[in-house]
């Protein structure tokens, strides 16, 4: 005869309790007008009984039974736009990398255990072959925001009750240790003046070489320098301005979108050896356009470049027309990059390490923080954590600089308002103009040319440009 399975009311007096088996018991419970069922294995009754008054004493926290899976849950949150803490849709390209990682690597490993089920120990299991695995210390931490984020957004969703990700005891290995025990430097060094200088020359004879020099100048991403249009030149203020970018998808190819964030909406302010390169280019899109030889002398304001032009537009492929308004595609873009860089011995340098070197160059020179930042279309500490490249060299090889990223006379709204500054002597060096406010105030007397020459005569290896904090380096102050 089948043993009569017991059935007890809970002390709550609002659920009830069956025995089904050996340590296995199912939970009866009302929430909000609601009936819910649950089974749960602990060893004791009394166990069953606190558990159950534990969900009635959480009503408000109550998360209803599922059975959905993990990998169930990483196809909603991915076809919801992986929303994260800002409740917002991700970009194509990174919704893209996003699916890489999770369909490549989280989903074989746990996508068949339930969501509500998951616990921290799985997650630390996880992460243990993934510390074991060959992958770059990158592609760790990126796996690790990109899975704690979606299980964030299913606690916040009310798909789980808490997220696991808060109790787990291992760390990804994002910050490997050599033999030595010494951390490695993930963010890498900068280049010099003179491995800078021998960089942008050995692009000279390459079709990128124009896009090379305006990053080496100005430090602008590589989508948006592609994306750049003659449109966004002032010659008369001499001035660019950035307000769109390309992106590379799969799903849309390339694309033209608005930049990464509010930041990217600026204008730059352009170095007189600048703005004759792009006037030399523009020269050089009209002759192609119009089907005049490089040589011929003839007079160029009648040509119009149409609406749209870019700046860099692609190269024509074997009996194709010039099309000024058709885009490079970027990751091809960057491919050149690097075969041209490893060709002239920089096979270690990324295109967007030049961003890094521009920051680099203008906080060596004490620009403020903030200015910089501003110039280049990025958050303050983003700037200090990933951008300040530098290159560890000895006392007497030179810093790590770009020189036409300092011959600027308008930077940005403030620091260098006029051609004209007044010098004044102090202990810290030779300063000019004073500070007032957030901006600064220059008295007009001497060309800024001659007064940073007569500093570095009087301080020796350093000059200075105002008060405090904007220190200019002697090799990036003069052409």
């Amino acid at each position: 005869m089948a043993k009569k399975r017991k059935k007890t009311k809970s002390r709550a007096g609002s659920g009830s309790i069956d025995e089904r088996g050996d340590g296995v018991y199912r939970l009866r419970y009302r929430i909000g007008g609601r009936r819910f069922t649950q089974t749960v294995k602990v060893d004791t009754r009394q166990e069953a009984e606190d558990r159950l008054l534990k969900i009635l004493g959480n009503k408000q926290d109550h998360v209803a039974p599922s059975k959905k899976t993990v990998a169930m849950w990483i196809d909603e949150w991915l076809a919801a736009g992986a929303p994260g803490r800002k409740k917002r849709r991700v970009g194509q390209r990174s919704l893209e990398r996003y699916s890489q990682l999770m369909n490549t690597h989280v989903k074989p490993a746990l996508g068949a255990v339930a969501l509500q089920k998951l616990s921290a120990s799985m997650i630390d299991g996880f992460y243990i072959d993934i510390n074991r695995s060959a992958m770059a210390p990158k592609t760790k931490g990126l796996l690790h925001v990109v899975f704690n984020s979606s299980l964030a957004t299913a606690h916040r969703t009310g798909e789980i009750a808490s997220n696991p990700m808060a109790r787990i005891k291992v760390v990804l290995d994002i910050n490997p240790q050599p033999d030595d025990g010494e951390a490695v430097d993930t963010i890498g060094e900068g280049l010099s003046e003179t491995e800078l200088a021998a960089l942008v020359e050995g692009f000279k004879q390459s079709s990128i070489y124009p896009v090379v020099q305006l990053a080496a100048a100005c430090g602008a991403r590589r989508n948006e320098l592609l994306a750049l249009r003659w449109s966004d030149v002032d010659w008369s203020k001499k001035t660019l301005r950035i307000e769109r970018q390309l992106e590379q998808t799969k799903k849309f190819g390339v694309r033209v979108k608005s930049p990464k964030s509010k930041r990217g909406f600026r204008t730059i302010d352009l170095d007189d050896a600048t703005v004759a390169m792009l006037r030399a280019e523009h020269a050089k899109h009209q002759r192609w356009l119009a089907g005049i030889p490089g040589g011929a002398d003839v007079d160029l304001g009648l040509i119009r470049l149409p609406p749209g032009a870019l700046i860099f537009p692609g190269t024509p492929q074997g009996d194709e027309d010039f099309d000024p308004t058709k885009g490079r595609k970027p990751d091809h873009f960057s491919q050149t990059f690097a075969d041209r860089a490893e060709a002239i011995g920089f096979g270690h340098v990324r295109f967007h390490d030049l961003r890094g070197c521009h920051t680099t160059a203008l906080m060596d020179a004490g620009i403020p923080v903030h200015t910089v930042a501003q110039r280049i279309g990025d958050d303050p500490s983003i700037l200090l954590k990933h951008y300040a490249k530098r290159k560890r060299t000895g006392g007497g090889q030179q810093r790590p600089g770009i020189r036409a990223c300092i011959l600027f006379r308008r930077l940005s709204q403030t620091v260098i308002a006029g051609s004209k500054v007044t010098p004044s002597r102090t202990s810290q060096g030779t300063e000019f103009g004073s500070k007032v406010g957030s901006k600064f105030s220059l008295r007009s007397r001497w060309p800024i040319e001659q007064a940073i020459e007569n500093a570095h005569k009087k301080e020796g290896q350093d000059g200075y440009l105002n008060e405090r904090n904007i220190r200019i380096a002697p090799s990036l102050a003069t052409t």
